[in-house]
């Protein structure tokens, strides 16, 4: 079918009323659109205190009242003009905004589709004055110095827009939403909302200035105290870069991604970039395609991003976008690696939930992992237990070493353990205990002053063993290796046997060393020196996959996560192996002093806390 040419039409100017509908179309897409410009607009007139009345969830009526500094009688009118604004003059000012709106677009966009009234005083009239968005009308009320945005039947002049809204209780949600993400980056002012003259959310200003305590409490006030007791502080700088915030531990993480807060210079913002940096913090520390949980705020010269992408302001364009992932990045990680052990050792007296490390007790963790590393260090290891599958639990020991007897190392244990005490920690007692017995050859089972200890023998040491191999990566850019006095040989699959031969430095730099035996048998004749007593065939084969499945020149950077964690897990302590105490032991201290020990490397939990109390209820004691 073929259509038939349009006739030509002449091309002349739009009127004003049609460009400002166009407008309003990308500004303003539902009511709490429009309440997240009032808002802007009263936080940049310093409001301290923002009201947000609503009625049919946005839709009847839209009211924003705030105490900021008002606005003078004779630019009412101008204020409700396109590209009319106090914010910018220039575009120097434009490249470098400090103020959450700037485009001088909102307050004509929401008249052009609704009926709207503008009522401001300002410090030293006499009274206030009221706008009358359609007929220009400008008459004296009462009011207080500040200002009132009233909007009425959002979306009249538009019909076919206001058949797109959701219902009262999905648009009344979005609204609240809106005013959440203010509230969080601003503890210094108060907000309120009521819908159909009953309160539904209040949030009261902090005393003083908005500073980390008064950010924690808003957190607490506005998503819960479970995200603050299930969080760990933030606070990272890099250059003129500064990134503080919460980041919810890897047990808090959530089925959705409806619990991220991200924020430029005190803009709520969507970006790819801050997304991505925050979700690489978690990626082996968070199990499946579970979503963490996090409110972050960069700070940063605001010529180094630009906040004019899109009219609706929640998209930015950074200068540097490298530099401001790495910064993110960091920043999560460093918050998230301390062992939360620690922390719940020195916890507990005070009432606070064991098992969340909180920053402020960085520095008594710091004493906690020394004393953690002597004892692993000096563990006694039995001749007949078996203990050289263990041995990668220690840090290297010279060949001449002589381990000590097991009385000695318990001696040396107890010398330890007084260093704690000198740290006003818990006296006699460490973070995970001290073991008492082994579960069915899987969970090594702990006593400390909170009660029972559980760990996952196997995934707590694969963790141990995995940080072990990124920092020895970190450090030499290779693996040190140690060569097999007998190589081990196994029947390769040609996929293996050109994996093997096309990868040959990238395997060194693993600390493995496979070379062809014959046309269809590889040999391998070092590995990894933290993994000298695994199975070196499995372990072989599991990296021969991943590299015919990555190109090489990908591998090394992919070593971090995916491939060191699959080497970690073939080297780590197999289910059902039988420890002593002195083993079970030296992997609890290990445990405290490892990075992320918190998880495994696929973001299990390595261990798990039941308090004297929870016991007690199970057994009735004390009803």
């Amino acid at each position: 079918m073929t259509l038939a040419p349009l006739p030509r039409r002449p091309i002349r100017e739009l009127p004003d009323e049609l460009i400002s509908q166009i407008a309003a179309g990308e500004v303003v897409e539902r009511p709490a659109s429009v309440v997240r410009e009032l808002v802007d607009n009263a936080l940049d007139a310093g409001a301290t205190q923002v009201t947000v009345r609503l009625q049919a969830g946005g839709v009847r009526l839209i009211a924003v009242e705030d105490d900021g500094s008002g606005i003078p009688r004779d630019e009412l009118a101008v204020a409700l003009r396109r590209h009319a604004t106090s914010k910018i003059s220039s575009l120097q000012d434009l490249e470098s905004v400090g103020t959450m709106g700037f485009r001088g677009e909102a307050l004509a966009a929401i008249n052009s589709i609704a009926d709207m009234s503008l009522l401001s005083r300002t410090e030293g009239d006499s009274h206030a004055w009221q706008l009358d968005g359609r007929s220009g009308e400008l008459k004296p009320v009462a009011r207080s110095r500040g200002t009132t945005v009233e909007v009425r039947e959002l979306f009249y002049a538009t019909p076919a827009r206001r058949k797109f809204l959701k219902t009262d209780a999905t648009e009344l949600a979005h609204c609240i939403e809106a005013v959440r993400r203010h509230a969080l980056v601003r503890p210094d002012v108060g907000f309120a909302i009521w819908h159909e003259g009953k309160l539904i959310e209040q949030w009261r200003a902090s005393d003083g200035a908005a500073d980390q305590n008064a950010h924690d409490q808003r957190l607490s006030d506005v998503l819960g105290s479970e995200l603050l007791a299930q969080s760990v502080a933030v606070d990272y700088r890099s250059g003129a870069l500064h990134v503080t915030g919460r980041a919810g531990i890897p047990d808090a993480a959530r089925a959705r991604a409806d619990q991220q807060f991200a924020y430029v210079n005190g803009r709520y913002v969507r970006d790819k970039v801050l997304t991505h940096a925050a979700r690489s913090a978690y990626e082996d520390v968070l199990h499946g395609h579970r979503q963490p949980v996090y409110a972050l705020y960069v700070a940063m010269d605001p010529a180094r991003v630009d906040v004019n992408v899109h009219p609706t302001k929640i998209e930015v364009r950074f200068r540097d976008s490298r530099e401001v992932h790495q910064a993110v990045r960091h920043a999560v990680e460093n918050a998230l690696a301390a062992p939360r052990a620690a922390a719940a050792a020195l916890a507990a007296p005070n009432g606070i939930v064991p098992g969340i490390f909180e920053s402020n007790q960085a520095p008594a963790h710091a004493a906690w992992a020394q004393p953690a590393i002597n004892f692993g260090a000096h563990q006694p290891v039995r001749q007949d237990a078996r203990v050289s599958d263990f041995e990668a639990m220690w840090p290297s020991a010279a060949p001449s070493t002589v381990l000590p007897e097991p009385e000695q190392a318990l001696r040396s244990a107890e010398a330890s353990s007084t260093g704690i005490q000198n740290a006003d920690l818990p006296p006699g007692d460490w973070p995970l205990g001290r073991a008492i017995a082994q579960l069915q050859g899987i969970y090594v089972l702990a006593e400390n002053t909170q009660g029972l200890v559980i760990v996952d023998m196997h995934a707590a040491h694969e963790r141990i063993v995995y940080e072990r191999l990124k920092n020895q990566l970190d450090a030499s850019a290779s693996i040190s290796s140690q060569p097999l006095l007998i190589p081990a040989t196994f029947a390769a699959t040609p996929q293996e046997v050109a994996a093997a031969e096309a990868s040959e430095q990238t395997l060194k730099a693993l600390g493995l060393e496979i070379t062809p035996f014959s046309p269809r048998t590889l040999a391998v004749r070092a590995v990894p020196t933290s993994l000298a007593q695994g199975d070196a065939v499995e372990l072989a084969r599991s990296v021969l996959a991943e590299l015919a499945q990555h190109e090489a020149s990908t591998v090394i950077q992919r070593a971090h996560n995916e491939l060191l964690s699959t080497m970690a897990c073939h080297g780590a302590v197999r289910a059902n192996r039988k420890l002593t105490l002195d083993e079970m032991n030296g992997l609890l201290r290990q445990m405290e002093a490892t990075e992320r020990s918190d998880q495994c490397n696929h973001g299990r939990p390595t261990w798990r806390q039941i308090t004297v109390k929870e016991l007690d209820g199970l057994f009735l004691r004390g009803r």
